[in-house]
């Protein structure tokens, strides 16, 4: 009973610190959290009495689980893009009304509201999602967002997207370059490019908050 005591107290005791850690290394708090359970989890499985310093030794075990989890989902990323087929693509979106617009104003012109309105990873889980279909279990590798994360994700993008209480300017440079990679994955089925850029919006935004 006293050494079940002593397991809770240091649960308690350190999950802060390595939710913080998992949070900063994963940039998901839900994926965080499921590593620092599954950090505990393994760790009241081994003698204890073993380690010498168990604050050091929770914070390694974090964060190589969280290094592991990273590592895996680059190599979902990476498979996920070698096993994309320019020609199925191609197929699939030829049929879609967005043929059917002028690119250069009616195309320009939502995209401007969407790179505005929505941040980095809603814009990608909307285009992705709502332009060419992407299924949650796809997003959610893209993203590294789970998919009950994505799906929350997509319905508030439509939301602020149906909001039309602000106006506001438009980033003409972060702008040009959507536009560019979105024709590419519309007319020749290169959606490499678009994923790429969708991409480095997250990155770029993750880094700016931290």
């Amino acid at each position: 009973m006293h050494f079940q005591m002593q397991q809770e107290k240091t649960i308690s005791l350190y999950q802060p610190l390595l939710r913080s850690i998992a949070t900063k290394m994963v940039g998901c708090v839900e994926d965080a959290e499921d590593i620092v359970q599954d950090t505990y989890l393994k760790w009241l499985t081994i003698d204890t009495s073993r380690v010498n310093n168990t604050k050091a030794y929770l914070i390694r075990a974090v964060t190589n689980n969280c290094l592991n989890h990273l590592d895996s989902i680059k190599r979902k990323k990476d498979e996920f893009l070698e096993n994309l087929n320019p020609a199925e693509l191609i197929e699939k979106y030829k049929e879609k009304e967005i043929f059917h617009f002028d690119l250069e104003n009616e195309v320009s012109a939502a995209l401007a509201v969407i790179h505005k309105k929505l941040e980095p990873v809603e814009k990608a889980v909307y285009i992705l999602r709502e332009v060419f279909n992407f299924e949650y279990d796809e997003l959610q590798v893209l993203v590294d967002r789970k998919k009950s994360n994505c799906r929350q994700l997509f319905c508030r993008a439509k939301d602020k997207l149906n909001d039309e209480s602000h106006k506001f300017k438009i980033d003409i440079q972060s702008h040009s370059k959507m536009l560019g990679s979105f024709r590419k994955a519309c007319h020749f089925g290169n959606i490499t490019d678009l994923i790429t850029d969708l991409s480095s919006d997250i990155k770029e935004k993750f880094h700016s908050v931290k």
